[in-house]
């Protein structure tokens, strides 16, 4: 996958087409959960742990191939990787840069 934890990207499509966040958590089948997008209210029962009840709002993961990192210029660009010294790095595309 392109994207890492605590890489900072922008949403290129769907309802918050424009927002930027930093990635908070990444699954294998290609979804992220970026801050302060894709946001649903949950409601919840009276319970122990919220006796009040009522509604929360949190955030949902969204598709991978619907954020883009945003590079030093902060411009979204593509990911590139590229092997120097051993290791594999990861590289914007748009400006050459290491991410």
């Amino acid at each position: 996958v392109h994207i890492k934890k605590g890489d900072q990207v922008i949403v290129i499509a769907g309802d918050d087409k424009g927002r930027v966040g930093e990635i908070l958590r990444v699954w294998a089948a290609g979804k992220v959960l970026v801050q302060g997008v894709n946001r649903v209210y949950r409601h919840l029962r009276p319970s122990r742990r919220h006796p009040q009840g009522g509604r929360i709002q949190k955030e949902m993961p969204i598709d991978v191939s619907n954020v883009l990192p945003i590079d030093k210029t902060s411009q979204p660009t593509r990911v590139g990787f590229r092997v120097k010294d051993g290791s594999k790095q990861r590289f914007a595309r748009k400006s050459g840069e290491t991410l």
